[in-house]
């Protein structure tokens, strides 16, 4: 983009240097795309990075150089990222060296350039809630990219996972033991009579003051959306707002590769606009990446 607000199309711009101490320069294959992007691009998320600029916070390659105290990681090396400034929607991405994470081999770099910003929300979402094994978790939202990940996550930690989505399909595979249709408006007094839940994490938009109905007294929602609601009954309440995390990147990776991330669509770079108005369609649980 050329300025806040504008619409995405290719720019020229300049070559990045060599890396700084703590960074590394990525020759990106994959770029990560979702709804953080547009947030970004109408100035509603400040990451650093001014127009004229390229959007992207998560991209996939193979290390190119590395800057002085940049640990383990050489040349050649795979890796996936998170990392800010915004800018991996190009051909070359500096990140920070701590932001970034091992792919194993096998795993497709439009896979691990999908899976960052998801699973370290998701996750660190759940460690708000303090999530135990034994526990009752509601994902609200399930049908989406995150929400897929906060099921198979929750699930991982020994919860017994409530999931909301319109369809059952995909939540069920990733470990939830109940789906509803958050489209019937009263799910959450389904939930409730059932015995409702400890903690409840909130993926869908302005879906927190439907999530909170279904916890229980003393209990804990999330939110991931920006959208905390009023406190009611002792519920604990925790806005989730994703911190860049490399050493916690590298324990996701293995857990979600294997299905937890599915890429419906990939696009060449110049097409981003396109990949963006695919992305607000609605992909059904899937991930759109760009390629370079």
């Amino acid at each position: 983009m050329d300025r806040i607000g504008a619409a995405i199309r290719p720019l020229e711009l300049p070559e990045p240097g060599p890396p700084g101490p703590g960074d590394v320069l990525l020759e990106v294959r994959a770029c990560g795309m979702g709804n953080w992007d547009a947030i970004i691009g109408t100035g509603g998320w400040d990451t650093g990075a001014r127009p004229p600029m390229a959007l992207g916070v998560e991209a996939a390659g193979l290390v190119a150089a590395v800057g002085a105290g940049a640990g383990h990681l050489r040349p050649g090396d795979p890796v996936t990222t998170h990392s800010l400034p915004a800018g991996s929607w190009a051909e070359r991405f500096i990140a920070t060296a701590e932001h970034v994470a091992p792919v194993p081999a096998g795993v497709p770099m439009t896979v691990a350039a999908a899976l960052p910003v998801p699973a370290l929300t998701a996750d660190q979402a759940l460690d708000a809630l303090g999530v135990r094994p034994g526990e009752t978790v509601l994902v609200h939202g399930a049908g989406g990219v995150t929400g897929g990940v906060l099921v198979r996550l929750a699930a991982h930690r020994g919860a017994r996972v409530i999931a909301t989505a319109s369809r059952a399909e995909r939540p069920r595979a990733l470990g939830a033991a109940y789906v509803l249709d958050y489209r019937e408006p009263d799910w959450p007094e389904r939930v409730r009579a059932i015995g409702g839940v400890d903690a409840a994490v909130n993926a869908a938009r302005s879906g927190s003051a439907d999530a909170v109905r279904a916890v229980r007294d003393d209990g804990r929602l999330a939110t991931i959306t920006a959208d905390l609601p009023r406190a009611e009954r002792g519920i604990v309440l925790s806005d989730i707002v994703v911190v860049p995390d490399g050493a916690r990147l590298a324990r996701l990776v293995p857990l979600l590769t294997a299905g937890a991330i599915a890429v419906g669509a990939s696009y060449p770079l110049a097409e981003a606009a396109a990949a963006m108005a695919r992305l607000r369609q609605g992909t059904h649980g899937t991930a759109v990446v760009l390629e370079p």
